[in-house]
């Protein structure tokens, strides 16, 4: 195999291991986020179980005045 050859494949695999590198930076800040998102969502859910269960949901049904009238 050439040097020149040899040089082209260095090239390659340097680029293709700074290409993985940054992916997997972006994967793992995509994981953090998800996370996050996750546990915001688990709150709003229980939440929202609460209200539910404590009856305060404020739903205005049929007829009735909103609070602020």
């Amino acid at each position: 195999m050439s040097q020149a050859a040899i040089d082209r494949l260095e090239e390659k695999l340097a680029y293709q291991e700074k290409t993985i590198d940054e992916l997997s930076e972006v994967i793992a800040t995509q994981a953090r986020q998800i996370d996050l998102i996750e546990a915001r969502l688990r709150r709003l859910m229980e939440r929202e179980a609460t209200r539910e269960a404590e009856g305060t949901g404020g739903v205005i049904l049929g007829d009735e005045r909103p609070p602020h009238y």
